[in-house]
């Protein structure tokens, strides 16, 4: 990290929210350090994220194909969700893990964090990895999702995202943290 000291805006107004199901928006006037100038900038306030990387007995990523809004198509991923307020990252993990597979670790440890887009959010997407997955139901998903559950050998990870089959970009951040630094580390 640099030693450098980057000094923090100045917040002269909280602007007004609006609250949506998933996040909050708000436009506050700030004040720039350096120049003083002011100006408008927008924060999505949102829970924190979770992403699991869950790994089968045998070697195998399960991963979930299903549809999403903002881009009109369909990805593939790994299983995430909202970590409920109150909730710990972990939990949420395993409690998304199984809502939208059905599969359930023996073990499941933190890999790390990254912030999604700190230019806007404010939150957090955290990483698990989860070892030793069995399927234990079919899964329970939330009536606005479709999900088609996929195994994936490790080997293939690289090549689709390459490929550009794995597009989302917290999902390629994820799977770098455990299957493809390891690779080029």
């Amino acid at each position: 990290m640099s030693s450098r000291h980057i000094p923090t805006w100045k917040k002269l107004k909280q602007g007004v929210d609006h609250q949506f199901s998933v996040l909050r928006v708000r436009e506050d006037e700030v004040e720039s350090p350096r120049t003083g100038s002011t100006s408008a900038r927008v924060v999505l306030e949102m829970p924190d994220w979770v992403n699991v990387i869950p790994v089968t007995a045998d070697g195998k990523v399960v991963m979930i194909r299903q549809f999403r809004f903002g881009i009109w198509s369909p990805t593939l991923e790994i299983p995430g969700g909202i970590v409920e307020s109150g909730e710990d990252p972990a939990h949420a993990a395993a409690r998304e893990l199984e809502e939208e597979t059905g599969y359930r670790p023996a073990s499941m440890r933190p890999l790390g964090w990254v912030h999604p887009n700190p230019a806007l959010q404010d939150n957090k997407c955290h990483t698990f990895l989860a070892e030793g997955c069995e399927r234990v139901n079919p899964g329970s998903q939330d009536p606005t999702e479709d999900i088609i559950v996929e195994l994936h050998g490790k080997a293939e990870i690289a090549d689709l995202i390459r490929t550009g089959e794995i597009r989302h970009s917290l999902v390629i951040s994820a799977l770098y943290l455990h299957v493809l630094a390891p690779v080029v580390g």
